[in-house]
């Protein structure tokens, strides 16, 4: 198991670890996260059928065929074919159903719970039989986890990474070239693409950064938001401030300066604005970072770029940035005047 699961276990960060860590052949672990999502919310029963989970599933498979033909690493599937052909309007709804009960669950009902090679500690949903009609039972572990604060950002946060890595399947080149870009003004993720100077857009910076920092502020570690209009929406902060970019031949648009942080913290009385952090938030800077590169592609392989492929010219990465940043900053340091135990 890796940092992220041990340091502070917790069924959300349980359920966090299948999605950002879990190994991807194949983009239907997000499909099934999101229709267990969607399932708590619409079955009274714990046992629902095959048939009855296969309808979420394949609908967030068939769009996101919309947007991304690439859903899998392998260059044919017959399941992905039938979806195609649902979108096409050749297949029925009634055909699609019952090829997903057939072809969708092959291998995501048994590898859901497994990360880095391992298998969790809790599960989510236990695959069952009454009488003839197979199906899955819904845990405690589950409906104990959708209680949480931060259930509402777990759509969102399964939707960014699966636009992360059909983003990075799509472009049908080597992981290494990838560079994910942020749009500061729409706190967007993006790609440029450099032979046709076409911007594809991702998904929202909030959203993909979430899981890494457990749902909470960068600084203080209280609950954040990510949903719009929530009054704990959390702000995207440059961790250096953007506002040093001048000095900088370096982005500080990067992945690798970017952070969540509470309303309060990053522009509230006595908030960070435009001032350093205090050195210990580098050590929390590179360990955020840190479990980004353990979650794989694409944005591992961006800070891979941006800051070293070493954890050594990591290190050595941030601690020039930050001296820099402290030397063209006067010195001045901040730090929040409240904070919680730590979360990550």
């Amino acid at each position: 198991m890796n940092t992220f699961t041990e340091f502070h276990p917790s069924l959300d960060s349980y359920f966090r670890s299948i999605i950002l860590f879990g190994r991807n052949v194949a983009s239907y672990k997000f499909a099934m996260a999101k229709s267990l999502l969607e399932l708590n919310q619409h079955h009274t029963n714990t046992f629902i059928s095959l048939e009855d989970v296969s309808i979420p599933f394949a609908h967030h498979v068939c769009e996101h065929l919309k947007i991304s033909d690439k859903q899998a690493t392998s260059s044919s599937s017959k399941f992905l074919d039938i979806c195609r052909g649902y979108n096409a309007g050749s297949v029925s709804h009634e055909q699609l159903i019952d090829a997903t009960k057939k072809l969708g669950f092959v291998n995501v009902l048994d590898a859901f719970h497994n990360v880095s090679n391992g298998t969790l500690p809790v599960s989510f949903f236990e695959v069952q039989k009454h009488g003839k009609t197979k199906g899955i039972v819904l845990t405690d572990d589950l409906y104990n986890v959708l209680q949480s604060v931060q259930s509402e950002n777990f759509a969102l946060e399964v939707e960014a990474r699966w636009r992360l890595v059909e983003t990075a399947w799509s472009l049908n080149i080597a992981p290494s070239l990838l560079n994910v870009k942020h749009d500061s003004i729409k706190e967007q993720f993006f790609i440029q693409e450099t032979d046709r100077h076409k911007r594809i857009n991702i998904t929202s910076s909030r959203d993909a950064l979430n899981g890494y920092q457990k749902g909470k502020c960068f600084y203080c570690f209280r609950d954040i938001s990510i949903q719009s209009g929530n009054l704990n929406l959390a702000d995207v902060d440059h961790f250096i401030p953007h506002t040093l970019g001048t000095e900088f031949e370096e982005n500080l648009n990067g992945v690798w300066n970017l952070v969540l942080a509470c309303q309060s913290c990053n522009r509230g009385e006595n908030g960070k604005f435009a001032r350093i952090p205090s050195l210990e938030y580098l050590e929390r800077l590179h360990r955020r970072n840190e479990f980004f590169i353990e979650s794989h592609h694409p944005l591992r392989e961006t800070l891979l770029n941006q800051t070293g492929a070493s954890t050594d010219a990591r290190i050595k990465y941030l601690q020039v940035m930050y001296n820099l940043s402290v030397s063209f900053s006067g010195g001045i340091r901040w730090k929040p005047t409240f904070e919680l135990p730590a979360s990550f």
